[in-house]
């Protein structure tokens, strides 16, 4: 799950990709308007906190290009801005949520959950594989009721293969969906995801194969085993 966090204000953007990385997300940052949107042209992410008052380009243009390119990914508005003027317009702009500075980090997270939530399909929202559960926004998983103990980068990597059930995942692909643009990823990095996620998950009877020079496979549950699952 990757998040865009557009902030100028120095400390508020890294109080804010601290709290989102430690909840389980993949986060990038940009601090400026014309940043965010070279960003969201070229890249994919599942939500956008978004403040107003940017340098550059305006929050609200960021927002009206998004659009324009008929993205559909979720904006989270964060602005000090708290004239209803300035609410209706990023509303009609198509911003999903709306945050008036200053505002508390768990009702950030809050509303960030309930954005995840409504974004995702209900087939997406919980993911069962044999006895594997995924539960996707709580960021949690389980084997036959019992919660499994993953990392956030484990829960991250376990959703993207799940996600693309009995179809190769690339390590390039892998590394989209768990590391930020501006992250470090050391070569081995994903071997040493898959690995220990191995590890976790075999005894539920889900295994990870490895498609040399390709990727990742997680093979769709047999209809035999779905039944007694």
């Amino acid at each position: 799950m990757r998040i865009l966090v557009v902030e100028d204000d120095s400390v508020l953007r890294d109080g804010l990709s601290r709290s989102l990385r430690s909840a389980g997300y993949a986060v990038d940052i940009a601090q400026d308007g014309k940043l965010a949107d070279d960003l969201l042209s070229v890249h994919a992410f599942d939500l956008v906190v978004l403040d107003l008052g940017l340098p550059g380009l305006d929050g609200l243009e960021v927002l009206r290009r998004l659009r324009r390119r008929a993205s559909g990914v979720p904006v989270l508005i964060l602005t000090a801005r708290d004239a209803v003027e300035d609410r209706v317009a990023g509303l009609d702009l198509g911003a999903d949520d709306y945050l008036v500075k200053p505002f508390n980090l768990a009702e950030l997270e809050a509303r960030v959950r309930a954005l995840v939530r409504r974004a995702q399909s209900a087939s997406t929202a919980r993911i069962t594989h044999g006895a594997l559960t995924l539960d996707t926004t709580a960021r949690r998983a389980f084997v036959d009721g019992e919660a499994l103990d993953l990392s956030a980068r484990e829960v991250a990597l376990l959703e993207a293969l799940l996600l693309s059930s009995g179809r190769v995942v690339s390590k390039d692909q892998l590394a989209d969906r768990l590391y930020g643009v501006s992250d470090e990823v050391g070569p081995n990095a994903i071997e040493v995801f898959v690995h220990r996620l191995r590890r976790k998950i075999e005894p539920a009877g889900v295994l990870i194969r490895t498609i040399r020079g390709l990727g990742y496979l997680v093979e769709k549950p047999s209809v035999e085993k779905s039944a007694h699952a």
